[in-house]
């Protein structure tokens, strides 16, 4: 049996994370199937993965079933949901306000994973909306709404050359977890987590493997 401090490591794999992720949306579409019992080789068919991955992954995190009778599909369901953090609504501040940030302000996806953006942030005084359903607001009023309204997460879409700066005001504001779409990588303590996600890095690995014909392994 791993120690405590080997479990912990294994909980915090990235890639770990997001193959619980995958396999809870796996469930949600076997469940639409009428799906009230779901196999570990349901969830590794849908997810590419092997059955005995399944297994694996879900005993870190003590996710039980039964080896004949599998899992049932809606007690699965809320483990999942209770690892990810899924099980209550989750609230976000959007920090830039372009292109992105609007998408991602519009998206009615959200919804359904139990994710809101409450509010946007720019320094752009045209794009100030104080009094819309989801409200845009300057800067200088976002340590008093995060701390007013205990938000803990948000998405950072700001241009390069202010992502490091803005990152400070949010992480001192009290921002735990940030989502970033600006084209560098954050340089953060433990206190905040950050997860970079470079649209233009996606793109050249797409492009990549398609001009190399191989596929990118699961590391």
């Amino acid at each position: 049996m791993p120690n405590k401090d080997e479990r912990s490591f294994k909980m915090s794999s990235r890639n770990r994370i997001l193959r619980l992720s995958r396999y809870k949306n796996a469930v949600l579409r076997l469940k639409s199937l009428n799906f009230v019992r779901i196999f570990s080789d349901n969830l590794a068919d849908a997810t590419s993965v092997t059955a005995s991955q399944v297994r694996k992954d879900f005993s870190i995190f003590e996710i039980r079933g039964n080896r004949r009778g599998g899992y049932n599909a809606d007690e699965l369901l809320n483990q999942l949901n209770n690892v990810l953090g899924k099980d209550k609504l989750r609230e976000f501040i959007m920090v830039g306000v372009g292109n992105i940030g609007r998408a991602l302000m519009r998206y009615p996806g959200f919804a359904r994973s139990e994710i809101k953006i409450t509010a946007g942030f720019d320094i752009d005084q045209t794009k100030h909306a104080p009094d819309s359903d989801m409200p845009v607001l300057p800067m200088e009023e976002l340590a008093n709404y995060v701390r007013k309204n205990k938000i803990e997460l948000g998405v950072l879409a700001v241009p390069d050359f202010s992502a490091q700066e803005v990152f400070e005001i949010m992480a001192k504001a009290g921002i735990k977890g940030i989502l970033n779409f600006s084209p560098i990588r954050l340089h953060s303590d433990k206190n905040v987590v950050v997860s970079n996600l470079n649209l233009e890095t996606e793109f050249e690995n797409l492009i990549y493997f398609v001009n190399t014909g191989t596929v990118p392994a699961e590391e």
